[in-house]
């Protein structure tokens, strides 16, 4: 068999029959991507990666620091998720236009970013 590694981590292998198998690896590092599209309306998907096992939480914050939503809050494998976020707050009421700021946590771990959500 030999085996080939594209761009996101996963494995493909070439078996004898010339059939490929996909095999995903973990990733190595605990990262954060910037949502797409940025700007959005009405939604945006968000990328995020973890090595291990564990519990994670990914929040959205309006620009004054106040928690608008959660997306993630519990425990994960280890691997790589995508999360939607359409907009809106907890309490499913659609957010005004404006810059907003995502975080990621897994312990120690905390990463950052911001986005533009236009109506």
């Amino acid at each position: 068999m030999h085996a080939v590694a594209d761009q996101d981590g996963d494995i493909f292998l070439l078996d004898v029959n010339n059939t490929f198998i996909r095999q995903q690896m973990p990733p190595v590092d605990f990262s954060l991507s910037q949502n797409y599209p940025n700007p959005f309306n009405p939604v945006t998907n968000i990328r995020f990666s973890i090595p291990d096992a564990g519990n994670v939480n990914l929040f959205v914050y309006n620009m004054l620091g106040e928690k608008v939503k959660t997306l993630v809050d519990g425990h994960k494998s280890a691997g790589v998720y995508h999360v939607e976020w359409d907009g809106t707050n907890s309490a499913g009421q659609k957010m005004v236009s404006g810059i907003y700021f995502y975080k990621l946590q897994m312990g120690s771990n905390v990463h950052m970013k911001k986005m533009l959500f236009m109506k």
